[in-house]
């Protein structure tokens, strides 16, 4: 569970997941001060994150010869309350096309992009 506090400082959020504590803030033309990365930029690092960490995890284990992995990713919201995540993936090391290919569509079951693109529900109370 990942837990959020405001006080009165414009827009700086204080998160604590029970091992960590970091930081969410809003940039200063939205009216924060531009501390720490946004919310959205926090959402594109979960699913970056957890698709390098996912394909870090299955070059290992095939064996296969992948220096570096990496991935950006930028979210968009478009008309009719659409979400766009647009995710690129690039490697190097001693991979060929069908090892790529293999590795974009590992990309797709990593924990995160699961979430993503399955059914979601919020559940609310207030305290």
């Amino acid at each position: 569970m990942t837990a959020a506090s405001i006080a009165k400082e414009h827009y700086r959020v204080t998160l604590k997941n029970g091992e960590y504590e970091f930081y969410a803030d809003e940039p200063k033309t939205l009216g924060g001060g531009d501390t720490a990365p946004a919310p959205d930029d926090l959402l594109e690092a979960s699913l970056a994150s957890c698709t390098a960490i996912t394909l870090r995890m299955y070059a290992d284990r095939k064996e296969w010869k992948v220096d570096t992995i990496e991935v950006s990713v930028n979210v968009e919201r478009v008309a009719n309350n659409k979400t766009v995540f647009s995710r690129k993936i690039s490697f190097t090391g001693d991979i060929d096309a069908e090892q790529k290919e293999r590795l974009l569509q590992i990309a797709k079951a990593c924990p995160v992009s699961k979430t993503l693109l399955g059914e979601i529900e919020i559940n609310r109370s207030v305290e």
